[in-house]
């Protein structure tokens, strides 16, 4: 049944941590009755707009929640940021499900999201029915992580808004071709204003830390796990792959094929890590898969 798309509401919900209690806040696409729901989660520097335009074509359909993950966007901060890690984020989505009372879940992850998303879907008796991994996998190429450490922890600040946002998009340009007022989208997004009236970026610029602390032999160890819980994935699976990606290496996309829950792959030529998700052949991958 097609329903009625609904308004966006912005909602939060109360997550535990080792250290306390923090917020976590999420946009909510859709009528709350609908049993279908889908949960989108976005990369480590970016926030729940992301999918703004791929929940606004899929509300009528699902029930779209967006969250932001804790210390970006509207979220709070962690008190120790030494939990700014994959665990803590899968524990947050989890108390996120049961407010939503969500007992079936087709989840989509972005980078980040995607990681917390095999996270989840390894968990015995996990709700989620399909998985949509967007340009990631149990393999990361340390040197584009290391390119990626270089920068989300300088504390930088502008006096003009077109200052960050220039360099907003001096570090995305491996998103691909788009619009500027698309352009003007995805920095406006990650860029508020501190209480001097400086643009700074929309997080906790400790997240950092676990990217810092990456060396060769960590990231032998992640891969083990993460191959680990790609494994014990049952559910129908799909990759979605920048073909141009410096992250998410083709040969690891392959052998995914082969392995654990055998997905397909839809690539995308000229772009790099990773695809936005706002270009309607982006979007339509997505809805085939969930819907066809």
């Amino acid at each position: 049944m097609i329903r009625k798309s609904a308004q966006v509401r912005s909602e939060s919900v109360q997550c535990l941590s080792p250290e306390g209690l923090h917020t976590m806040a999420y946009k909510d696409w859709g009528e709350v009755d609908n049993p279908n729901v889908l949960v989108c989660v976005h990369g480590v520097t970016r926030v729940s707009d992301d999918f703004d335009d791929l929940a606004r074509e899929l509300s009528s359909q699902y029930r779209v929640i967006c969250p932001d993950i804790v210390g970006r966007g509207r979220s709070g901060w962690l008190k120790n940021p030494q939990y700014y890690q994959v665990p803590q984020y899968v524990s947050d989505i989890v108390t996120l499900l049961a407010r939503i009372n969500a007992p079936n879940v087709a989840y989509l992850g972005t980078s980040m999201g995607g990681l917390i998303g095999m996270g989840l879907a390894s968990l015995p008796e996990n709700p989620i029915k399909q998985l949509i991994l967007n340009d990631i996998g149990p393999v990361l190429n340390i040197e584009a992580l290391s390119r990626i450490g270089t920068y989300i922890g300088q504390p930088m600040r502008f006096a003009k808004l077109e200052d960050g946002e220039d360099f907003v998009r001096s570090i995305s340009l491996t998103f691909g071709e788009h619009t500027p007022e698309q352009w003007h989208k995805f920095c406006r997004d990650v860029l508020k204003q501190d209480k001097d009236g400086m643009w700074i970026r929309h997080y906790d610029l400790k997240i950092a830390m676990s990217f810092q602390a990456i060396n060769p032999d960590i990231a032998q160890a992640m891969q083990v796990m993460m191959w680990a819980a790609y494994d014990a994935i049952t559910c129908p699976t799909l990759l979605l792959r920048g073909a141009d990606s410096d992250l998410f290496p083709k040969e690891t996309a392959l052998e995914m094929t082969h392995r654990g829950p055998k997905a397909k792959i839809v690539e995308f030529r000229n772009v790099g890590h990773a695809p936005t998700l706002v270009h309607q052949d982006q979007i339509d991958a997505v809805r085939n898969f969930l819907v066809g």
